[in-house]
């Protein structure tokens, strides 16, 4: 679904005129093992259902995640990054249609605005979360910044103590708020957030580990997601970087595409959202 908006005209920031850029850090030596276990036992379940007749995949319970938007500007113009409630319903409505073949909603819970040139400026990230952070650790904090060296970044659930007071309050997103639907070209239908809250339930990018080249032998430990050596950006259509079968996923939202060229997850990231939903974020909803 596109969505256009006015308001969203005058917000300029250099980021989103260059090639996507994430801010979320390559998984740990310590993470790539906890993926490939998933992978082990998602791949395992699958051939089980094959065997049994029970189809490709197993039934998953559905999940509803809370929303708290946190709407960080440097003033209460639109210019200065300050969205508007139709723009964060249109936002969670393009996440909810990113997320929905995979049995993933999403609802707000609350949005609360504050006008600071440091935080809106993606500096003093620690303060401004602590600050601003609400829910629980199965809840996702968004929070829309004017401007930040990347379009976003966000932290996977195996990287804090949900228990620890000091490093719960990190747990979220941070986009910069001209991705939203409406914002500015060619990140500006929402999907910036969409990447990222697939950070936020584990996934990493269908590259790998970063642009490091391995891609093809290492991939994102998830089996159906085709093989990739590095990040593609704009809509490279066509593109094939690896010698196994199979077409870059220029369509993934894990992906480093432009927002028009994303169309979906795979039926094997579904499921690792599922997986790592169920090991660390389930027993927090309340």
């Amino acid at each position: 679904m596109h969505f256009k908006s006015l308001f969203l005209s005058a917000i300029a920031v250099s980021s989103a005129t260059a090639g996507r850029t994430c801010g979320t850090k390559n998984p740990t030596n310590e993470q790539k093992l906890i993926a490939q276990n998933f992978q082990l036992k998602e791949d395992a379940a699958l051939s089980q259902a094959r065997l049994t007749g029970n189809g490709t995949s197993s039934v998953q319970a559905a999940i509803n995640v809370k929303i708290y938007y946190h709407v960080v500007a440097i003033s209460t113009a639109a210019s200065g990054g300050y969205l508007p409630q139709s723009a964060l319903t249109a936002q969670t409505g393009v996440l909810n249609l990113a997320y929905a073949p995979y049995q993933i909603s999403f609802t707000q819970a609350s949005v609360d605005y504050t006008v600071n040139t440091n935080w809106a400026n993606d500096r003093s990230e620690g303060a401004m979360k602590k600050a601003l952070h609400k829910g629980t650790f199965a809840d996702l904090n968004v929070y829309f910044v004017y401007n930040s060296a990347y379009l976003g970044y966000a932290y996977y659930p195996s990287d804090l103590n949900p228990n620890n007071a000091a490093q719960v309050y990190y747990d979220g997103v941070v986009v910069v708020s001209s991705t939203v639907p409406g914002g500015t070209a060619p990140y500006n239908l929402g999907h910036t957030l969409t990447h990222e809250s697939g950070h936020w339930f584990g996934l990493v990018h269908t590259f790998g580990d970063g642009n490091d080249g391995q891609g093809c032998s290492i991939g994102d430990f998830i089996s159906d997601t085709p093989d990739e050596a590095s990040a593609a950006y704009y809509c490279e259509t066509g593109r094939d970087t690896c010698p196994t079968a199979g077409l870059d996923p220029i369509w993934n939202y894990m992906d480093y595409s432009d927002d028009d060229c994303f169309t979906g997850f795979t039926d094997g990231q579904g499921t690792r959202m599922h997986s790592q939903w169920e090991s660390y974020r389930a027993a927090y909803q309340v």
